[in-house]
């Protein structure tokens, strides 16, 4: 079965660089303690390291 992350928003964007707000946007997040899934490839995980002190990541099984 294919991998699946579990990232949600733990931190705000206020302050932040705009290329940070743009990979969290494009992550899919809008508001604080919004959680997505996304599939578990090198262009999320790419954006999830860009982004490492702001989401919490969680592995999870489709």
């Amino acid at each position: 079965m294919a991998k699946q992350l579990q990232i949600t928003l733990k931190r705000s964007l206020i302050g932040r660089p705009e290329t940070q707000r743009r990979t969290v946007a494009a992550l899919g997040l809008r508001k604080l303690h919004q959680t997505v899934t996304q599939a578990d490839n090198a262009a999320i995980r790419g954006m999830v390291n860009q982004v490492t002190h702001l989401v919490e990541v969680k592995e999870i099984e489709a």
